[in-house]
């Protein structure tokens, strides 16, 4: 029998993966921007040693000595003694005068950059491919309850890894979805720390966006970090900005997009239409992207470089599409899924499963009644949303008055009368 991990594992393809360089020149970047890090790390620090060099800037220990090496025949270090089998060393006059240059140039001391050209191939060779069926898909969306349809509407653009429009009334469960699509992905991604672009240092891996995975492969060049597939959610907050670099203008440091951080994984732009940035001025910044899979960024010089738009961008929204976006733009989304109000029966289950997570006891028929009162309480439709809310309401009266939650009719009526706003009422004063 299949297990539902090995039933929503990605098909496995070779990609190689970055070794650990052990020269400058294969680092793939410039030396001077190697030489820099090295010199800021000790103008910061005071002193450093090999070993804490390798820890931060994540370079080989043969790399490392040869740098060593050549700064201290270029007088621009001096060994103070040793730790164990590693040499303590510190700048001298002339190398303090030409850390402090570069610093007022650039203040960033990390993991050593990777170039623009290996980001792009290790990214492209990142691209999901998965293997999905009605069983496993159910499996991944295991805590939602949702209707066969639905889920074979979502099917075929998980496995093709397009973009994704969901729409329909608010509560009914879009957001939901769209968080839990990455659970479909079960392998990992690496994420570089930083990448340089024309000499500029572009930070890239984000702790809050990236979550590290277990890593035994000792030859990976460790400025790549091994990462799940990252899945970033930005809503009404979303702004112009948010898509392009940002440059810290006290480290003169870049830093990158929200799209670049979501590369290999998922970017789900929440509550579509009502972000700061106008639906179509999003829609024609990213209309090139979603096309052909790159994307365009623009240093503060003015000069554009290409990275990779390999993710999926998932539209979630209770608007009409037809009212943000034109069909150009749609065209590109191939898949369009209208997450509809629940009909009864997923009404009454989702309520079952909102009593059991929440261990707590209900009336007999209460799961109907919560229906009825929806109804009369002058609901439009049943949302997916409703159960969970009014138990929240259910359990914050019964804290009040101090006694155990329960889903009885007297608890669903009063918390149903604070859940919907009586219109006739504020309309008559």
């Amino acid at each position: 029998m299949t297990s539902a991990k090995s039933a929503l594992a990605e098909e496995v393809r070779p990609v190689p993966r970055p070794v650990i360089p052990d020269r400058i020149e294969d680092l793939g970047i410039r030396r001077a921007l190697v030489s820099d890090l090295v010199l800021r790390f000790l103008w910061l620090h005071g002193s450093a040693t090999l070993s804490a060099l390798h820890q931060t800037l994540k370079l080989s220990f043969p790399l490392l000595e040869t740098l060593f090496h050549q700064f201290r025949q270029q007088q621009l270090l001096e060994v103070k003694g040793m730790v164990g089998n590693d040499y303590a060393f510190t700048l001298t006059a002339g190398g303090r005068v030409q850390a402090t240059a570069r610093n007022e140039v650039c203040q960033y001391v990390g993991p050593t950059p990777v170039s623009i050209q290996q980001y792009h191939a290790v990214v492209t060779s990142q691209a999901a491919q998965v293997r999905l069926g009605r069983e496993s898909l159910r499996q991944a969306f295991s805590d939602l309850v949702l209707p066969d349809g639905l889920l074979d509407q979502l099917g075929p653009s998980l496995i093709s890894h397009q973009s994704l429009f969901l729409y329909g009334g608010t509560g009914n469960g879009k957001t939901s979805i769209a968080e839990r699509i990455l659970r479909i992905y079960h392998d990992t991604v690496l994420v570089p720390y930083a990448v340089e672009v024309d000499g500029h240092i572009i930070t890239v891996f984000d702790p809050v966006v990236h979550r590290l995975a277990p890593c035994d492969d000792e030859l990976l060049d460790p400025r790549w970090a091994v990462c799940e597939r990252p899945c970033i959610t930005v809503g009404g907050e979303l702004s112009g900005p948010m898509l392009e670099l940002r440059l810290d203008e006290s480290t003169k440091v870049f830093i990158s997009p929200c799209q670049m951080k979501a590369n290999n994984g998922i970017l789900i732009i929440d509550d579509f239409g009502r972000q700061v940035l106008a639906p179509r001025d999003l829609l024609n910044r990213w209309i090139v992207p979603l096309d052909r899979r790159v994307d365009y960024l623009t240093l503060a010089s003015g000069m554009k470089f290409q990275v990779p738009f390999e993710l999926m961008v998932v539209f979630s929204t209770n608007l009409d599409p037809y009212d943000l976006a034109d069909e150009a733009f749609l065209r590109r989304i191939q898949t369009k899924v209208l997450v509809e109000a629940v009909s009864d029966d997923i009404f009454d289950r989702i309520f079952q499963r909102v009593i059991q997570a929440n261990q707590v006891g209900a009336e007999a028929g209460a799961a109907p009644y919560l229906r009825e009162r929806c109804w009369a309480a002058g609901a439009k439709c049943l949302r997916a949303c409703y159960p969970r809310d009014i138990y929240q309401l259910v359990k914050a009266i019964s804290e009040y008055e101090g006694r155990p939650v329960r889903m009885t009719r007297a608890n669903i009526d009063r918390a149903v009368a604070l859940y919907f706003a009586k219109t006739s009422a504020v309309n008559s004063n």
